[in-house]
């Protein structure tokens, strides 16, 4: 296991973490994802620690805190051994959502009673609230911060503006910035690229990249021609992730499947493992229903694909780029003006 700074900042986290979206399981959409309980939770994370894993990530809205609650209880007597980053903002069982002020203190707060700590490592807002001034929000984590009550702050799904802004006012208030962007980022979902990790680089924003195998679409079990299998989650929220479609998805597991023969390795593993490499990330983020599937995903690690892998996967997957970025790729001249970061990624 490597370690890695985030960002430009003194957090140092594990290259692979451990999202607890799996504990606790209450209601339809979690309850697909997994009903780890506490018992279950302390074998994974004994897992984890063994492999080296620092960083745990859960948030509120995970199963209504119950995610909170049994990663705190797993936790318990190890605390000083690990990282834990949770999130807020997005709309909890009882309706409490945004932002604002009096929202974060709250559900910082709250997050603190569930995890059973007096910090939390790194907080992350969920998303953008437009609906709250940014200075608001600025000020706030800055004074929880001050308080002892966070290490480091985080955004999660926020556009390049939105994260830009909000350094802006963080710098113009000489406020704690965020030094992490939580964001969606796979072989099969590749816009993070274009605008983010531009952006990431030149601010010093590292990236923890959550649902790195596609919302469960690189296992290795979705396949061309076949149905889902019965286990997969995808049937209760595949309208919820993100977007693909079945022929880019089942031409990357075409290439994927081909490197697997060639390296004895698993299709998650090279699909985790080609992420390790991109530019700005610090960590990713996999998720595991049982013991079985960690250890998987932890067999990602210490090796590296080969030049050759590494060039088939970019020319599998890569895609148009939008509006105004597709120029730099189509139209003379535009390279040399503006030489984008992504000649070493190669979206």
């Amino acid at each position: 296991m490597e370690y890695r700074h985030v960002g430009e900042s003194g957090l140092v986290v594990s290259e692979l973490a451990f999202g607890a979206a799996t504990f606790g399981g209450v209601g339809d959409f979690f309850g697909a994802w997994g009903d780890t309980d506490v018992d279950g939770a302390r074998r994974i994370v004994d897992m984890c620690l063994q492999a080296g894993i620092t960083l745990f990530d859960t948030a509120d809205v995970y199963s209504d805190g119950r995610s909170e609650e049994v990663l705190g209880a797993a936790l318990r007597g190890r605390r000083d051994d690990v990282l834990i980053s949770t999130k807020a903002a997005l709309p909890t069982g009882d309706r409490d959502w945004g932002t604002s002020r009096s929202r974060l203190v709250r559900a910082v707060d709250a997050a603190l009673r569930r995890l059973r700590t007096d910090r939390i490592d790194l907080f992350q807002l969920h998303a953008f609230d437009a609906s709250v001034p940014i200075d608001e929000v600025v000020a706030t984590l800055d004074s929880l911060v001050a308080a002892g009550k966070i290490r480091y702050l985080g955004a999660s799904n926020f556009s390049g503006w939105q994260l830009m802004k909000s350094l802006a006012v963080a710098d113009r208030r000489n406020a704690t910035r965020y030094v992490a962007h939580q964001v969606y980022y796979s072989l099969i979902g590749r816009d993070y690229e274009w605008e983010l990790m531009p952006l990431g680089a030149a601010e010093g924003v590292g990236a923890l990249v959550w649902s790195p195998l596609g919302w469960g679409r690189l296992t290795g079990r979705i396949r061309r021609g076949r149905p889902l299998p019965e286990r997969s989650r995808l049937h209760a929220t595949a309208d919820a992730g993100p977007p693909v479609d079945d022929e880019p998805l089942f031409t990357v597991v075409d290439v994927l499947d081909e490197i697997a023969a060639e390296t004895g390795r698993t299709i998650p593993q090279i699909a985790l493992n080609w992420l390790l490499r991109r530019p700005t990330v610090a960590s990713v983020i996999v998720g595991a229903r049982d013991e079985r599937q960690l250890q998987e995903n932890l067999g990602a690690v210490g090796w590296e694909l080969d030049p050759g892998h590494v060039a088939r996967l970019e020319q599998v997957s890569r895609t148009e780029a939008p509006y105004p970025y597709f120029p730099y790729r189509r139209q003379q001249g535009f390279a040399q003006l503006n030489p984008p970061m992504e000649l070493s990624a190669s979206p």
